[in-house]
C-alpha cells in the first residue's frame, strides 16, 4: 500500500485546524435531515464524521490515509454510548465500492479539491452517485478562487493565524506559502507551523505540503451536470446565505437527475 500525502498530517492535523469548527453544526444538521446513513469521503481524523456520530447518526468514513484514519479511530473510542455506529474505511474516492448507497454523502473542508485532475473529479462524482440512494443527496464545499491570490508571488509567506493545540496547549503560528499554477490550477501549498513555548521562542518547525485543484463556480456547475447531479442549492456559506459575488466559499447540495 503506498503512503498517502496526507499521512505526514495525522499527527498535526487537529492542532493546525482546531480554528475550523463553524462546518461542523451545518453538516450536522445536514446528516440529521438525511434520516438514515451517511458517507463523509476525506473523512481525515474525524472532525466531522465524529460529532455527526455523537447525533446519533450512523456514518461511514473513507480515507485514503491510514495515518489519519488512525487518529479518527482512537478518538471514536470515546463516543458515548448511545451514538450513532461510525465505521471507517481505507478508500479512495475515485474508485470506491461499498456495496451499499446511503440517503446522503458528504465532502467537508473542500476535501473534493484533492482531486487533481478533471479525469479524477468525474471518477468520484460518478462512484458518489452510484452510491446514492433514490433521492439522496452530495453536499460539498469548495473555496471560491480569488483573483488576488492567483497571481501573487509564491515566494512570499504569510501570516495565516495563531492556533492554540487543544491537547498541549502550546501556541501554533501558521504560515501559509503557495505557489498556483494557473494552467493546470493546482496550488502547490505549503503550511508552515511554529511552536512556541511559553516564553514565545520556537521549540520546532514543521513544514507540511499539500496540492489542490481549485475549481471555479460554473467549472463546478458544468462538472455537476456532466456527471448527473442537478443543482439543489449553492450557499454562499455555512449560514446558507445565498452565494453572490461576495462569497469566498461555495456550499453544494446537489442530487443525481431524476432522483
Amino acid at each position: 500500500m503506498s503512503p498517502s500525502a496526507y499521512d505526514q498530517w495525522a499527527s498535526i492535523y487537529d492542532a493546525v485546524y482546531s480554528y475550523v469548527r463553524d462546518d461542523i453544526p451545518f453538516y450536522v444538521k445536514e446528516a440529521l435531515d438525511s434520516g438514515g446513513e451517511v458517507l463523509e469521503l476525506g473523512c481525515g481524523t474525524g472532525r466531522v464524521a465524529i460529532p455527526i456520530a455523537e447525533a446519533g447518526v450512523n456514518i461511514v468514513g473513507l480515507d485514503f490515509s491510514e495515518a489519519m484514519l488512525d487518529i479518527a479511530r482512537s478518538k471514536a473510542e470515546a463516543l458515548p454510548g448511545e451514538s450513532g455506529e461510525l465505521s471507517l474505511q481505507f478508500g479512495d474516492m475515485r474508485d470506491f465500492d461499498l456495496g451499499r448507497r446511503f440517503g446522503l454523502v458528504i465532502i467537508p473542508f473542500r476535501g473534493f479539491l484533492s482531486l487533481l485532475s478533471v479525469e479524477d473529479e468525474i471518477s468520484t462524482l460518478r462512484a458518489i452517485r452510484r452510491h446514492l440512494l433514490p433521492g439522496g443527496r452530495l453536499v460539498f464545499n469548495i473555496f471560491v478562487p480569488d483573483i488576488n491570490a492567483l497571481l501573487q508571488e509564491g515566494d512570499l509567506a504569510y501570516h495565516l493565524r495563531d492556533v492554540t493545540d487543544p491537547v498541549t496547549g502550546s501556541t501554533l503560528v501558521l504560515w501559509n506559502q503557495s505557489r498556483y499554477d494557473n494552467f493546470t490550477q493546482i496550488v502547490y501549498a505549503r503550511i508552515i507551523i511554529e511552536e512556541l513555548d511559553s516564553l514565545s521562542e520556537i521549540t520546532r518547525k514543521l513544514y507540511r505540503d499539500f496540492q489542490l485543484r481549485y475549481v471555479h463556480r460554473w467549472e463546478m456547475q458544468h462538472l455537476l451536470e456532466l456527471c448527473g447531479f442537478e443543482i439543489l442549492d449553492l450557499h454562499g456559506g455555512f449560514d446558507r446565505s445565498p452565494f453572490d459575488e461576495s462569497s469566498t466559499e461555495m456550499v453544494w447540495v446537489v442530487r443525481p437527475k431524476g432522483g
